[in-house]
């Protein structure tokens, strides 16, 4: 039987992929980020994050160093090409930056490039 593959929103659905493993952990600096389990272990301590917020924070992991636009974020973290209103983004940019002790003025992890996306950087260490 054909698999059927609905659209909604102009965004097509697909069944979510299984590895039939566990996934690995994503260690960056003092970061390492258990995508299986949705947490973050940072300075000794594991912090519960929601999925959106553990996919946002490995898609940034995963390309440290390098200017991600709002659209590619939009496509890898939500799987979708609409860009009409991206305050979503936003509301996970905030409470990521939350959880990793960031202020949006001096940020230490997640840099904002101004009407471009955002940049993932580990803090220099003095």
């Amino acid at each position: 039987m054909a698999q059927v593959v609905k659209r909604i929103r102009g965004r097509k659905r697909t069944p979510p992929r299984h590895s039939g493993g566990r996934q690995a952990n994503l260690v960056v600096g003092g970061l390492s980020l258990d995508v299986a389990e949705h947490s973050l272990s940072m300075h000794g301590e594991r912090i519960h994050l929601t999925p959106k917020m553990c996919a946002l924070l490995r898609v940034f992991m995963a390309n440290r160093g390098k200017v991600l636009t709002r659209q590619f974020l939009m496509e890898k973290v939500w799987d979708t090409n609409y860009m009409g209103d991206t305050r979503t983004l936003d509301v996970h940019i905030h409470w990521l930056r939350k959880v990793l002790g960031d202020d949006s003025r001096k940020p230490l992890y997640l840099h904002t490039v101004r009407r471009v996306g955002y940049r993932f950087k580990m803090p220099d260490v003095q």
